[in-house]
């Protein structure tokens, strides 16, 4: 007799493994790749909320990590717990998909432009009468019927030259992105954590761009007193420093990154909660933490100048909500003619996605 059996069903360990491996990420992610001290607030949410429990133990969980390739012994002698590189790709993929939702992989990694003709690479969803030279293989074949029984009616039905229809082609580009980070003293200041989800967005944005436009480039830079590149590796422990805000040193170093890129489309996208403080002249820093400085400004609407010359787009994405800061970044986007967010943390990302998503790019 044919059928099926069924048996109380007993969860594996890897199924376990999962779940806490999704909050260890998390905390992680918040101790910039603090090994110890992620362990030790997992101690304490595994105390109030019993994540762990005889059948799988707190032990367990932190041997999994160690024989599935996630945690390794420091070699600085010292002795304790490092992440690997595994660690931090699964990160990149956690942040992907807590900010931006499972994405497939589309081809090679162009983005769409908003001007259409008969040398694209897509047939889009707009229509136009055919034209002389235009592909065969462009005609829509199912609208110029359509299109011819509107025009001849079922009674004289017959398909003409002028009852074609083809598909507009849209044409695709490269895209190379610089993506600056404050790291400042205020994004931590006031008890509020404003570095993580910079450093969420970053590796979300990265892993994004990875495997839906491998043929894109990612920068990615931080900014205090001075501005420096930062490897995609770093962001795990990326932390905020005793720093003011130079983004003057920012702006410098993008756009020397984006004037060696060969592609049409070039953009900043800028993360900060703060003013510009603080500017570097003959080697020596200028700072003013007081009010916006004048000559501090004006460094910044410069460079943004500069920018729209060198035909590079900057948004600006200001965590922060004070008018006399909302006044400075108007000015800013204004001549710059690029956009501007004024957001909370919250829906960062999504933003940031989309931006990038819809971002148009010049006629080539």
């Amino acid at each position: 007799m044919l059928g099926f059996r069924f048996k109380h069903f007993t969860p594996d360990k890897k199924s376990r493994f999962d779940e806490l491996f999704k909050i260890f990420k998390q905390l992680i992610t918040h101790t910039s790749g603090d090994v110890e001290e992620a362990l030790n607030w997992f101690k304490e949410l595994d105390k109030e909320y019993e994540l762990t429990n005889e059948d799988y133990t707190y032990d367990d969980f932190v041997n999994d990590l160690k024989k599935l390739g996630y945690l390794k012994e420091k070699n600085d002698g010292k002795g304790g717990l490092a992440i690997t590189p595994k660690t931090e790709q699964a990160i990149r993929e956690n942040a992907l998909e807590h900010i931006f939702g499972k994405l497939k992989k589309g081809s090679a990694g162009n983005h769409k432009t908003k001007f259409t003709g008969k040398n694209g690479e897509e047939i889009s969803n707009d229509l136009r009468s055919y034209e002389f030279g235009d592909s065969p293989q462009s005609i829509s074949m199912i609208e110029s019927l359509k299109q011819a029984q509107i025009n001849h009616g079922l009674d004289d039905f017959k398909l003409t030259e002028n009852d074609l229809l083809v598909g507009e082609q849209e044409f695709k580009t490269q895209s190379s992105t610089v993506l600056m980070i404050d790291i400042s003293h205020s994004m931590i200041l006031y008890g509020e954590d404003r570095i993580t989800p910079a450093k969420m967005v970053a590796m979300a944005l990265a892993e994004m761009i990875k495997r839906r436009y491998p043929k894109d480039s990612l920068d990615i830079i931080v900014f205090g007193d001075d501005a420096w590149p930062i490897q995609l590796k770093d962001l795990p422990y990326l932390q905020v420093g005793p720093f003011h805000t130079n983004t003057v040193a920012g702006l410098e170093l993008a756009i020397s990154i984006l004037r060696k890129k060969k592609s049409a489309n070039k953009q900043i996208f800028m993360i900060t909660d703060g003013k510009p403080s603080c500017i570097k002249e003959n080697g020596q820093y200028y700072k003013n933490s007081f009010g916006l400085d004048r000559k501090i400004v004006n460094k910044c609407l410069t460079l943004a100048a500069a920018c729209k010359r060198s035909k590079i787009d900057i948004t600006t994405f200001m965590v922060a909500s004070d008018n006399y800061l909302k006044s400075f970044i108007d000015q800013f986007t204004e001549a710059n003619q690029g956009k501007a967010y004024y957001t909370g943390l919250k829906g960062l990302g999504e933003m940031i996605f989309r931006d990038y998503q819809n971002k148009k790019s010049r006629k080539l």
